[in-house]
């Protein structure tokens, strides 16, 4: 089976999940909220409201909060108003980078996403520059699971692939697809869901050395870290040994 979420499992080893934990719910809340603005507020007709409340009871958000993100998206209550702007360009290595914002100060976020890729020995480059290099696909991320168990339902439930890599399992789907899935799984009780999503996946990897890896570990940690980002994209892998190297704790 081929490919794999480097960066879910190197965040996996640092911890860096839990300590963002503040930021992961903006984020969450961000989504949700610009998922009715675009879809509606019934969760049974909007797939991307489905798939980010879902993501959002992962996280354990109360149902409060998620209602009130809902009717800020449909106007029932006051709200910032967020747009969605993609940004792509390279990073160190010549690894292929995508960066999806939502801003309510485009050329605050512009002036900030580019300074970050210039800062790390990469440069912003223009709409649609790779990303033909990645695929649309529904991804769900397990903990605390039976590799042959959870490898067995999640083909048998219509999952396109199922990639184990130490302690995390990625589990991917077609977009469409990605909830039913999901909920099939979380059923039968195969794992704990860490994380769920539509993600923009690499076809191809840029194996990186010591140097460049680590330039670009920072750079990710840096971008995912601004509020306004939603996600970040990139087609590198990191060799154990490199890992190791880089002391990453």
């Amino acid at each position: 089976m081929s490919g794999h979420s480097k960066w879910a499992n190197i965040k996996h080893r640092k911890g860096a999940q839990d300590a963002k934990r503040g930021k992961i719910f903006t984020k969450l809340i961000r989504e949700i909220t610009i998922s009715a603005r675009i879809g509606g507020g019934d969760q049974s007709a909007n797939p991307r409201l489905r798939a980010a409340l879902a993501a959002a009871r992962a996280q354990n958000m109360s149902k409060d909060t998620m209602e009130k993100a809902i009717k800020r998206g449909t106007g029932e209550m006051d709200g910032v108003d967020y747009q969605e702007v993609r940004f792509e360009g390279y990073g160190p290595g010549g690894v292929a980078v995508i960066v999806d914002t939502l801003t309510d100060n485009n050329n605050r976020t512009v002036a900030d996403i580019r300074h970050t890729f210039n800062r790390f020995g990469g440069n912003l480059g223009t709409s649609g520059c790779v990303a033909y290099m990645f695929d649309r696909k529904g991804q769900i991320i397990f903990e605390d699971f039976n590799e042959d168990v959870l490898m067995e339902a999640a083909l048998e439930a219509g999952a396109e692939d199922v990639v184990v890599d130490g302690r995390s399992c990625e589990v991917i789907t077609d977009p469409e697809e990605l909830e039913t899935i999901r909920e099939t799984l979380v059923a039968k009780k195969v794992g704990q869901v860490t994380s769920s999503g539509v993600v923009m996946r690499p076809q191809n990897t840029v194996t990186l050395d010591e140097k460049h890896a680590g330039s670009m570990l920072k750079m990710m940690d840096k971008l995912e870290d601004h509020d306004d980002v939603q996600r970040v994209s990139a087609n590198f892998d990191v060799p154990e040994d490199v890992l190791e190297q880089l002391s990453l704790d």
